[in-house]
């Protein structure tokens, strides 16, 4: 076996390309494993813990391409080398018909489409903002789907936006449904009358599948960033998604997403709730529940609560969403339990839980952050402890794929699987490990076939176990609905006829992982 690795120099690509390149690389007879990426920092930390670094990559910068090979002999990798300026050449001679229109300017689109309102920009993030404010000054409605945007950019961005009297959704945003039209990282859901905004894309994917999946639909859903519910930006975007929905006809019921805002943006947002007249749920995952309550908004703990609650709140059902009683999830998952249990020993004790939805990775330090000792992450919040190397896991250790460490001059890991592929399979060969969390987000602009690319990294995460006389279980959640082009029903049954046991839900995967490892209940008869 042989690593070889090259530096072309000031050549860029999209990161999507890039990708394309790298799978096509693996196919190639005698190739064990490849990476075609730009020479970010990032970037060059992967490539040393995926094993493929070379000397030559010292001194590369974050404008070049780094090609690197490794292969079972040195001929191999010369070759796939070689190879790589061909697949380069033909992908982008593949990009579409030459003929097809295509403005090369904001303002170009819009003289030629006078009836657009809504522009979605995706581009790199020191790029993003100029052109974010181009389309915004030609009065569009923006979609900002870039991240590495500054911040100062982004409450600029939206200041100006507020005076024109436009949304201005992200930056970061992934995802959004507007007037039945889902953007960017977005499933396919039926119109209804849920609204939903949202300083998550993955916290709003799931909460309007799982209200699709349960017979309701959306009027709107409004993606605004992350980062808007901080300090500093204020919930600019939040608090005018809120404002536009509860004068949109179409929506009965408000449902809110996000990680807990900041105190000072929490309170205006409660001074908004109060003065309209629509029922409010809202899942700020972490927050105290008193506290959402106190300001007259419908407080729900979790995800698939959200969900239950603004579904009960629509049809004037009496109750609440699912029950949080660790009983009650004993007995729910009882049989599920007894059966993951098979085969681990008690020296597997702990939880990887790989996300490529950064909500999900906090959902779950939410759910279990009581529940087990030693719990890390790349992306901690209440007490959970900060990974040193978010490459190396420690104990249980949740871990946010979609961070910017992981994404920065690579595609995000709902398309490109590669990175959590060889995460499954090392963390396979960890000893203590017991449990492998994970999440498959299905829709629009995601990996268009999750079974063939993540289906041989669990069989090999299975065998690599079974090698070291021992079982892992593999839990997993599918965010999407069975109308989306992948097909939900369809995922979840090849995942399940290779061993892994899918959960209707992030929060249910992250429970019963929860309850697997501290196995409490392997003989409870309750």
């Amino acid at each position: 076996m042989i690593i070889k690795g090259t530096v072309d120099k000031g050549k860029y690509y999209d990161s999507i390309t890039l990708m394309t390149a790298a799978k096509k690389l693996r196919e190639l007879a005698g190739v064990i494993d490849s990476a075609v990426i730009m020479g970010t920092k990032e970037n060059k930390a992967i490539l040393k813990a995926s094993g493929l670094y070379v000397a030559d990559f010292d001194l590369s910068s974050d404008t070049d391409m780094l090609i690197a090979i490794k292969a079972k002999n040195e001929k191999i990798a010369d070759d796939a080398i070689g190879n790589v300026k061909v697949i380069l050449d033909n992908l982008k001679k593949g990009g579409g018909d030459s003929r097809e229109f295509k403005p090369r300017s904001i303002q170009k689109a819009v003289t030629d489409f006078p009836d657009a309102n809504l522009a979605l920009i995706s581009v790199a993030g020191k790029y993003a903002g100029a052109e974010a404010m181009k389309a915004l000054k030609l009065g569009l409605h923006v979609m900002l789907f870039s991240d590495n945007v500054p911040l100062e950019t982004e409450i600029e961005l939206k200041k100006y936006a507020l005076q024109k009297g436009l949304l201005l959704m992200g930056p970061d945003c992934g995802t959004a449904i507007i007037n039945g039209v889902p953007l960017a990282f977005a499933n396919v859901v039926p119109k209804g009358k849920i609204g939903i905004v949202a300083a998550s894309g993955t916290g709003l994917q799931e909460t309007s599948c799982l209200i699709a999946n349960a017979g309701e639909g959306i009027s709107q859903a409004i993606g605004v960033g992350s980062r808007d519910i901080g300090k500093d930006v204020g919930g600019l975007m939040f608090i005018e998604g809120i404002r536009r929905l509860a004068k949109d006809p179409e929506t009965e019921v408000i449902l809110l997403v996000s990680k807990p805002p900041h105190e000072s943006v929490l309170k205006k947002i409660g001074q908004t709730v109060k003065n309209i007249k629509k029922p409010v749920v809202a899942v700020f995952l972490g927050a105290d529940l008193k506290t959402v309550e106190k300001m007259k908004m419908i407080p729900a703990f979790s995800l698939d609560d959200a969900a239950a609650v603004a579904i009960r709140t629509l049809r004037k059902e009496t109750g609440t969403g699912f029950s949080h009683t660790d009983n009650y999830w004993k007995k729910h998952f009882l049989g599920i339990i007894n059966k993951e249990r098979k085969g681990i020993s008690s020296s597997q004790k702990y939880i990887r839980g790989l996300f490529s939805g950064g909500t999900f990775c906090n959902e779950a330090q939410v759910l279990l952050k009581n529940k087990l000792k030693d719990i890390y992450s790349n992306s901690p919040i209440l007490s959970v402890g900060k990974l040193d190397n978010p490459l190396i896991s420690e104990k249980n250790s949740l871990i946010d794929l979609g961070a910017d460490e992981f994404t920065v001059g690579r595609p995000h890991p709902m398309i490109d699987y590669s990175l959590r592929n060889k995460r499954i399979i090392q963390e396979a060969s960890d000893r203590t490990v017991a449990v492998i969390l994970l999440d498959i987000v299905l829709g629009y602009g995601d990996n268009p076939n999750p079974l063939a690319e993540i289906v041989p990294a669990i069989q090999q995460a299975k065998a690599t176990a079974k090698k070291g006389r021992r079982a892992i279980s593999i839990i997993c959640s599918v965010t999407g609905t069975d109308k989306d082009p992948q097909n939900r029903a369809t995922i979840v049954k090849g995942l399940s006829e290779n061993g892994v046991t899918v959960m209707e839900s992030n929060a249910a995967a992250c429970r019963l992982a929860g309850l697997i490892v501290t196995h409490e209940v392997s003989h409870d008869k309750t």
